[in-house]
This record gives structure tokens, C-alpha cells and sequence, in this order.
């Protein structure tokens, strides 16, 4: 479990580091990329260094390693939330620790760890680094909180969440508390598999399940309730609630950003 991605009221998403592999192969198209940048730069930079002085042609070839070096890969994976040409094409991204999208300040670090451990040491820092940890971060994630992981081929929830009609009533008044990270994702993994599963252990597995979560829930379920329709019933009113949660932070949101942009009190608004 400790492989997941964390969200909010403790819900794991099922999406692991990327391989070693895929890493670099995504890393190998990124460096191929700007070197074949650097090239055409460099080509250009020569033509135009005949005609500036000795400092001049040593300041802008500086320039010219910082933006493609470092401004290149930060705007890129700020722009595209993690992706870059690489990434994109070996189906990874990169997030922080807790499952978001990467911002400004992590691209920044991440590129400018990046020159240090993969140009100036020919990769050979990233890769000691990567193969030592447990997720394959480099240096430059191990500084910026971040990780790739594969976002491409994996596998979706062929079951879905089933509100038994007997408990809509019931669930939606119950008290659901926080559930132990990681125990939310083993009840949906379980009743994912559970049609494929023995009768014997899917009533074992359920009936675990069930009296792990029902602690966390109060009132308890109805007298007669099976333990599978209340661990559907339970994850069903989870998920809704995390949705009406996430509707209203955006209209909130929303609703903050057009007051911080209206002019003050009792001055005309051209757009009333």
C-alpha cells in the first residue's frame, strides 16, 4: 500500500512508480530532444558570434545552456502538469508525493537538480539515486517531493459502486469517519475481484472488510445488511460526498476569484 498515491479522506489511487525502464527511455528522449536543441542553437549562436565580441558570445552561450537546460524543462512540466515530450511518449507524468499535479516551484527544482545529476555527471547521479530508492526518484525528486508514475495501460475498476436501494436512506444519514489510509483501496480492490472470487473466501475477504470499516461508520447498517452491499453502500456515499465536497470548494473558489477582481466598495463596475 505504501506504492499508492494519497488523496483526500485517505483514498489510495492505484497508480505505482513507473519502471526503471520506462524512466529512462523517457529520460533518453528528453536528453535526445534538447541535445538535438542545442545543436540547432549552437549552429545558429556560431553564426552570429562572428559578428560580437569575446564576452558577448561567452554570455549568450551561458544564456543558451540556462534556457534549454533549466527554463526548457521547467516551463514544459509546469505547462503540462508533469509531462514531458519523453514522458508523454512512454504514457508517465510526474507528481508530487501526495498524488497532485507538479507546479512551478517543483519543475524548478527538479531542472535545476537536473543539470547537476544528469548533464554534468552524464546521468550517473540519477541513475544510483533512482535504482536506491523504493520509488525511483532521482535527486531532483527527492528534493522537490515528486515521482513518476504510469499513467498509461493501467487497469480500471470493472465493477462498479452499487447503492443497494434498502440502505440510500441509511447511508446518506450515517456519520462515514475517515478511513485508515490504504483500507478504502483494499475494499474497492476486493470488490472489484469479487465475482471471480470463491464464494468461500469472497465471504471471508467481505466479512473482514466489513468489520474493519464498521467501526468508522455510525449508525451502523440495518439489521440483515450483507456485509457486500455495505461496503458497496459505504465506498457509494464516500464518493458522493467527495463529489458535492469538490463541486462547492469550486464554486467557492470561483466566487473568491470575481470578488478579488470587482472594485471596491461603491465605485462603479463598467461591468454592471
Amino acid at each position: 500500500m505504501q506504492d499508492g498515491i494519497l488523496i483526500g479522506e485517505g483514498v489510495i489511487l492505484d497508480a505505482r512508480p513507473a519502471s526503471f525502464a520506462t524512466r529512462g527511455l523517457g529520460a533518453l528522449i528528453d536528453v535526445a530532444v534538447t541535445v538535438v536543441l542545442l545543436i540547432a542553437v549552437s549552429l545558429a549562436v556560431t553564426g552570429t558570434a562572428a559578428r560580437l565580441t569575446e564576452q558577448w558570445t561567452s554570455s549568450l552561450s551561458i544564456a543558451v545552456l540556462v534556457v534549454l537546460l533549466v527554463g526548457l524543462p521547467t516551463a514544459v512540466e509546469t505547462l503540462t502538469r508533469g509531462r514531458s515530450l519523453g514522458k508523454l511518449a512512454c504514457g508517465l507524468r510526474v507528481v508530487r508525493d501526495d498524488g497532485g499535479p507538479v507546479t512551478f516551484r517543483h519543475a524548478l527544482i527538479r531542472a535545476l537538480v537536473g543539470f547537476f545529476e544528469i548533464w554534468l555527471s552524464f546521468g550517473s547521479v540519477a541513475v544510483i539515486t533512482s535504482l536506491a530508492n523504493s520509488r525511483g526518484k532521482r535527486l531532483g525528486d527527492l528534493l522537490a517531493g515528486t515521482y513518476a508514475v504510469r499513467v498509461r495501460g493501467g487497469r480500471g475498476w470493472e465493477q462498479p459502486l452499487v447503492m443497494v436501494p434498502g440502505l440510500a436512506a441509511w447511508a446518506a444519514a450515517a456519520d462515514i469517519r475517515r478511513l485508515p489510509d490504504g483500507l478504502a483501496l483494499q475494499v474497492r480492490q476486493v470488490l472489484d475481484r469479487a465475482p471471480r472470487l470463491a464464494p468461500a473466501s469472497r465471504a471471508r475477504l467481505t466479512d473482514e472488510l466489513a468489520a474493519r470499516v464498521e467501526g468508522y461508520v455510525a449508525p451502523g447498517p440495518p439489521p440483515g445488511t450483507s456485509a457486500e452491499s455495505f461496503l458497496h453502500a459505504v465506498l457509494h456515499e464516500r464518493r458522493d460526498r467527495e463529489l458535492v465536497r469538490g463541486r462547492a470548494d469550486r464554486e467557492r473558489a470561483t466566487a473568491q476569484a470575481a470578488a478579488l477582481h470587482r472594485l471596491p466598495y461603491a465605485v462603479p463596475d463598467p461591468r454592471d
